[in-house]
C-alpha cells in the first residue's frame, strides 16, 4: 500500500511515507531490531504520534543492531516486549482471555457491547449504536459467528449466551 501511483520511482522520502501508513494501519508497533537511525524508528515515532502502543524487542548492548530499540525503550517510552503474550497485552487482550479462548480486539467488544442476547439488531443499527463502519460490522459478525458468539436468525444479530449450543 502507498500513496503514490503504481510506476512512481522510488525515492528515500516515499519510503518514509509509507512508514506513516504502516503505523496507521497497526494495532501496535513493535520493533525487533534496529540500527541508530533506522526506517524502523521513523514507523515507531509516527506509532507514537497517533498514540499507538508501541514496543521494542532489547537485545545485547554491544549489538548496532539492536541501538535503536534501546533506543526506543529509553527516549519514546517504548514497553519492553520478549514474548507473543506480551504483544497481545499491548493489544489489550489479557492472558487470561487466550487462555480461555476469548482474544478479541476492541472493535469486537465494542460490536459486542451494542448487541443484546434478547433482542434482535440490524447491521445498520449496531453500526450506529457500536460507532463502527457497516463494513467494519459486517466483518465482525462474521468473525463472532464463526466462534459462536452472535447469530444471526430473521429479525436480526443477537448474542449467544454463555454455554448454550
Amino acid at each position: 500500500m502507498s500513496e503514490p501511483p503504481c510506476g512512481a520511482a522510488p525515492t528515500k522520502w516515499r519510503f518514509l511515507a509509507r512508514n506513516r501508513l504502516i503505523a496507521a494501519l497497526g494495532q501496535a508497533t513493535v520493533v525487533v531490531e534496529a540500527g541508530w537511525r533506522s526506517g524502523s524508528l521513523n514507523t515507531a515515532g509516527h506509532a507514537a504520534a497517533l498514540g499507538r502502543p508501541l514496543g521494542a524487542v532489547p537485545g545485547p548492548v554491544t549489538s548496532a543492531s539492536s541501538a535503536g530499540c534501546h533506543r526506543l525503550l529509553r527516549e519514546y517510552d517504548a514497553q519492553c516486549v520478549t514474548s507473543a503474550a506480551e504483544v497481545r497485552e499491548m493489544w489489550g487482550v489479557l492472558p487470561a482471555q487466550v487462555e480461555r479462548g476469548e482474544a478479541i480486539d476492541p472493535d469486537q467488544v465494542r460490536l459486542l457491547d451494542a448487541l443484546s442476547s434478547r433482542s434482535r439488531i440490524s447491521e445498520t443499527e449496531l453500526a450506529r449504536r457500536s460507532g463502527l463502519s457497516p463494513d467494519r460490522v459486517r466483518e465482525l459478525l462474521g468473525f463472532l459467528d464463526l466462534d459462536g458468539r452472535v447469530a444471526r436468525d430473521e429479525r436480526g444479530w443477537h448474542r449467544v449466551a454463555a454455554g448454550s449450543d
